[in-house]
């Protein structure tokens, strides 16, 4: 028992022992350690990419967008009933029709009849007072008789002859001559809407109603354009209201970038839109690929601004400053933004000489080291 015991007082002993010995080692490890100088790290310069300023007679180009819309265009309305009729070309949307052509032909057959009727009895009314005519107004009786002559119930009802004196006026309107002639010319006129022709050279490009269909008048039939001419409605600032004239041109393409076409402003609205503070102006613009429908951006010289430079727009702080490079280091400026596009902005009264970015840099500030590529001189 007395052996157990002496046995664990050495192990103990030893292991205290064991234990000074490693937390001295490990102490002049620490102070070792502590008194060696750190590591300096080499400070990194960025390189960047700058140009050099060069003023001058910036154009100022408006960008904006819309669909096409035939310039003349005709929405076909009915103002009779009836049943349609059978033409030489279908009534289908893209037919093709020269003016004057017959679009939409009414069945008029019973009231072609009533005005048939009425124009005999306007003949019957005038042949009734010829013997009265021939004894009381000899003087007139020629024009009167060579009316008659000329009268055909198939052609138009020519126009009465002028009444040239008081008793015949009395003496034509009191046998109610001129009455029925007025009331056939009012069912004339209304024959003739049986009847829709072509207003102009174009193309149908909506057809509502099909041949057989009963026609209900106010009826909308279809729609039809002149594929020749198209406009584009923009919208721009209001700021280039007094610039944006009559007659300048214009360049559209489409979306890809693919194709381009030349137009014109035809129009410029006289007003302002009160919710967005625009003006719409409206460009024709003429080609044979062109389609109603058909989505285009446009371009608009709007003017030219003088002692300028043109810079993305990504350069631009917030502040309206931009960094420019002076002896190796980076400092801002305060420019005057006098137009924004939608990648660039152009600048004025910035000094020839000063050397600008080119690209944005992540991370800069004022006071920054850098070092800087070669310059391009900015057109």
């Amino acid at each position: 028992m007395t052996a157990f015991i002496m046995t664990r007082k050495i192990i103990l002993s030893i292991l205290g022992i064991a234990l000074i010995v490693g937390a001295f080692l490990f102490a002049n490890y620490l102070i070792a350690n502590k008194n060696k100088p750190k590591p300096i790290i080499p400070k990194v310069v960025k390189t960047v990419l700058v140009d050099t300023v060069k003023n001058s007679t910036i154009p100022v180009v408006i960008s904006a967008n819309g669909n096409l819309t035939a310039k003349q265009r005709v929405e076909l309305y009915s103002e009779v009933q009836g049943v349609f009729k059978t033409g030489n070309k279908l009534f289908k949307p893209g037919q093709k029709f020269k003016k004057g052509e017959t679009l939409i032909r009414i069945d008029a057959s019973e009231y072609y009849a009533s005005v048939q009727s009425a124009k005999s009895n306007l003949y019957n009314s005038i042949a009734a007072i010829m013997p009265d005519l021939r004894l009381d107004f000899i003087d007139v009786y020629p024009k009167w008789q060579a009316y008659l002559n000329n009268f055909d119930l198939n052609k138009t009802t020519p126009k009465l002859p002028e009444i040239s004196g008081e008793k015949e006026n009395y003496f034509i309107t009191g046998r109610g001559i001129v009455s029925a002639y007025y009331n056939v010319k009012n069912l004339e006129q209304r024959l003739a809407k049986y009847r829709i022709s072509a207003p102009f050279t174009g193309i149908l490009t909506e057809a509502l109603v099909t041949e057989g269909t009963l026609i209900r008048s106010g009826q909308k039939l279809g729609e039809f354009i002149d594929p020749s001419v198209y406009e584009m409605q923009v919208a721009v600032s209001k700021s280039y209201a007094d610039i944006i004239k009559e007659g300048a041109k214009v360049e559209l393409s489409n979306l890809e970038k693919t194709k381009t076409y030349q137009g014109t402003v035809a129009r410029v609205n006289g007003s302002i839109d009160a919710t967005t503070q625009t003006i719409t102006a409206f460009v024709d613009v003429k080609h044979q690929d062109l389609k109603e429908g058909m989505y285009l951006e446009a371009n608009l010289d709007a003017e030219e601004v003088e002692n300028a430079i043109e810079i993305d727009r990504t350069l631009l702080l917030d502040s309206q400053e931009i960094y420019v490079v002076k002896d190796s280091l980076l400092d801002v400026i305060t420019v005057k933004p006098a137009h924004f596009s939608d990648k660039t902005v152009v600048l004025k009264s910035v000094p020839n000489g000063t050397i600008i970015l080119r690209k944005p840099v992540p991370g800069a500030y004022a006071g920054m080291q850098v070092k800087a590529a070669t310059t391009d001189t900015v057109e």
